[in-house]
């Protein structure tokens, strides 16, 4: 009897042990459709053909017990949809997530939830798939600790929208062209979004706030960005948007609004005789509209609207050509000129020159006194009675003078 006990011990230990999500995949023909009851189902599974895992109704849950990537698939024809994907390993070097897909093509994950993983979705080598209407939280460590929640790397021509990513690192799309990336949202993680040797993306209808950087591009091009709302970029060097070296980028249609810097420009257009369209933004009540870094020229700036920042132009670098940009039509609140013709164009034009009070700009230890009353009186006084002539930035030679018109 005791034997007969022991053995079934043994058989049923055996069977809880046993991935039973794994086996169903590996018996599953190709092209299969595999719906899951509610139920916690043992993760590190892999796909390898074409299959469809669905999830029947809410709590469906794949575990991967706190080791490895919960799902891993290669090839084409994958679909995951409606999971929740839970509890990856915590290893960077492995690049332990919930979902890791690779080499494929019209693959789609939508509708799962994505938490306690270190990286959330890891593509490689992916193309003309969708990631849509997914819910990412990383795990719950430090900010530079944590995974990113969705990578693009030489993956072409996706689809990425409606997805939600709440503290966790980044969204990364390095060497990757053709994609879309619309309407997703982005909260308290560091890059809501970066890109990097990456171009012919388009970049639409995002809201991003509460995050370190919104939308940060580097070495890229051909790239537009439009219709995304940015906020409150947190931290002292919280940027908007940033462009570090690239071109023939248009951005229009922004709204950048709460952050240290609105936008942030460094050595683009990078590529010689190119430009990059600023058009059309609104860059609202930051600490900076417009930063300039290093030698940026053939920029067009028109038609935006700048309104309520402490600083309207930044240019920390003595040796760079602010002015050798194309600056018209836009609205400044501290444009100081009339419109005696009603044409909703100043009779002369704004200029903006950097007076006493942007010390700081060179000296980071003045910025302590930043917006100060003191710092507002030496501007004052500079103006006033300069005791050394202003450093000139730039000039709008048709600025606007109301903003009813462009808002509506």
């Amino acid at each position: 009897m005791l034997k007969i006990v022991s053995l079934l011990f043994i058989l049923l230990l055996s069977i809880s042990e046993a991935n039973v999500l794994q086996d169903a995949i590996d018996r599953a023909p190709v092209g299969s459709i595999i719906k899951l009851p509610p139920g916690v189902y043992k993760g590190k599974i892999v796909i390898n053909k074409p299959l469809s895992i669905i999830g029947q109704g809410a709590g469906v849950i794949i575990d991967g017990e706190g080791e490895g990537t919960v799902i891993r698939t290669k090839g084409s024809f994958i679909t995951l949809k409606n999971l929740t994907i839970i509890n990856s390993g915590e290893r960077h070097d492995k690049l332990d997530a919930a979902i890791s897909m690779v080499e494929g093509k019209q693959c789609e994950i939508s509708h799962c939830v994505i938490k306690d993983t270190l990286f959330g979705i890891d593509m490689q080598m992916v193309s003309n798939s969708i990631i849509s209407h997914n819910s990412i939280t990383s795990k719950d460590l430090d900010l530079g600790l944590r995974g990113d929640g969705l990578r693009l790397w030489y993956s072409n021509d996706n689809i990425v929208t409606k997805n939600t990513l709440v503290r966790s690192r980044d969204m990364v799309v390095w060497y990757s062209h053709g994609n879309e990336i619309s309407e997703n949202t982005g909260e308290y993680c560091r890059y809501s979004l970066h890109f990097m040797y990456a171009g012919k993306n388009l970049v639409r209808d995002n809201k991003y706030r509460y995050n370190s950087v919104g939308i940060f591009f580097m070495y890229s091009q051909d790239t537009v960005a439009t219709g995304n709302i940015i906020r409150s970029s947190l931290g002292a060097t919280g940027m908007g948007i940033g462009l570090k070296d690239v071109s023939n980028f248009t951005l229009e249609n922004n709204t950048v609004i709460y952050c240290a810097q609105g936008i942030y420009i460094d050595r683009s257009p990078f590529e010689p005789d190119t430009n990059n369209w600023i058009l059309g933004n609104n860059i609202l009540y930051n600490s900076e509209a417009l930063h300039f870094h290093s030698l940026s020229e053939n920029n067009i700036i028109k038609d935006n609207v700048i309104k309520g920042n402490i600083e309207d132009i930044v240019n920390d670098s003595r040796g760079s050509k602010t002015n050798d940009n194309e600056i018209v039509g836009n609205y400044w609140d501290n444009y100081e000129g009339f419109d005696k013709d009603g044409d909703n164009v100043g009779d002369t034009p704004h200029k903006v020159y950097q007076y006493a009070d942007q010390l700081w700009v060179y000296n980071p230890d003045v910025k302590f006194f930043y917006a100060s009353p003191v710092i507002s009186l030496l501007n004052f006084l500079a103006k006033l009675a300069p005791f050394s002539k202003p450093l000139f930035l730039l000039e709008d030679a048709k600025p606007k003078v109301k903003i009813d018109a462009m808002e509506g």
